[in-house]
């Protein structure tokens, strides 16, 4: 996902002024504290009015600065937390505090930020969401026929944030409609993955891989509640983008063992995918002078079928996570098809541009039908 701005909520303390009876800081009748009924009355009456006036002026100046900043276009912000659309709920991926969530940076509250006019993609606004320490999945059921599949959709955003309309809502809109079922997961973010550290210019891992995590634990939930949601448990899938896109890439790799202790019967079913979809990848590539996949990144032959999108001009995670991935899928004998574009760059989800690669759907679903998973 592109770099984005954040925008920071900052306390400030709120001046008081003490009202007492001793004559300081007072507004009680003659100001020595001791006005009478008549007085009292009338004063009160008075900062009432007061109170009234400044309430009507807050409240108007902050609707009108707000009116302002959607006018000019400035990135926009709200607490409170991301929510699906009506008629979809958010379903709470651990029964209880989820594993190592005492190791996640502290952050403030879950917050949703609309980005500005200057970061419009397709001409249109994008919705990330900060601060995720519940992660969600939500399950977004097929139009029409069914066709059996589940995909498992993780939201770009650097592990720092999720793209969740870019990279998530909007490609359960695609996916419904071509009869699929799709579970939106929120995983847990910021540093819950390996991240760019600008001031060390150097890529570091969380103390525990939070986001993987949830990724595991809901590849396993999906499994285990096919039969409920209309779903073949042998045809589950992951999708992602930028971040997202090496959480696919990790969970492919790294599902023989969870990475923490089993909770319930849903965690006693397999959570390898049985597909994987790749876009615009990130730390997937060793950052340094050698051509190298990262080693946390181990394909074998039981790694699930996948398929790579990427353009050459990428410039937040360059071309070379595709290719360092591709060479070790082939090496180890994993049937993958790639896809790499002249042109494109970087977080385009599923908005149509001028380039050719943003007709990478089409091309998905006719993979889904040369490996079995949907209908000819």
């Amino acid at each position: 996902m592109a770099k984005k701005r954040i925008v920071r909520n900052e306390g400030s303390d709120e001046s008081k002024s003490e009202v007492n009876g001793n004559g300081k800081g007072n507004r009680n009748g003659n100001g020595n504290g001791n006005g009478n009924g008549k007085n009292g009355k009338g004063d009160l009456a008075m900062r009432i009015l007061i109170f009234i006036f400044w309430f009507l002026m807050v409240c108007g100046g902050a609707g009108a600065q707000a009116a302002g900043r959607a006018q000019s276009g400035e990135t926009t912000m709200r607490s409170g937390g991301w929510e699906p659309s009506a008629g979809h709920a958010q379903i709470q991926i651990w029964p209880g505090v989820a594993p190592d969530a005492g190791l996640q940076d502290r952050v403030g509250p879950e917050r949703v930020e609309t980005s500005g006019k200057d970061e419009l993609i397709a001409g249109r606004r994008t919705v990330g969401v900060f601060n995720v320490t519940r992660p969600t999945m939500t399950v977004y059921s097929p139009a029409g026929k069914n066709t059996g599949v589940a995909m498992i959709v993780f939201p770009g955003g650097g592990y720092q944030d999720l793209a969740i309309d870019l990279e998530g809502t909007e490609v359960c809109d695609w996916l419904t409609s071509r009869g699929m079922t799709c579970v939106l997961l929120k995983y847990r973010v910021p540093n819950t993955g390996p991240h760019w550290v600008e001031k060390c210019k150097c890529q570091v891992y969380p103390r525990a891989p939070m986001a993987l995590e949830d990724a595991q634990r809901t590849v396993g939930l999906v499994r285990y509640r096919a039969a409920e949601w209309g779903t073949d448990p042998h045809k589950i899938g992951v999708l992602g983008f930028s971040a997202g896109g090496h959480l696919v890439a990790a969970i492919s790799t790294r599902y023989a063992r969870r990475l923490y202790a089993a909770v319930d019967a849903a965690d006693e079913v397999s959570c390898r995918p049985d597909f994987a979809v790749v876009l615009y990848p990130g730390h997937l590539r060793l950052h340094d002078e050698n051509f190298g996949l990262n080693p946390e990144i181990r394909p074998t032959r039981e790694t699930p079928p996948t398929f790579v999108v990427q353009d050459e001009d990428d410039p937040v995670d360059d071309v070379e996570n595709s290719l360092v991935y591709f060479e070790a899928l082939k090496k180890a004998g994993v049937p993958a098809e790639m896809h790499i574009y002249a042109q494109g760059g970087h977080a385009f989800g599923l908005r149509k541009t001028k380039f050719p690669v943003t007709d990478w759907p089409e091309l998905v679903e006719k993979w889904l039908r040369t490996i079995g998973m949907i209908a000819e």
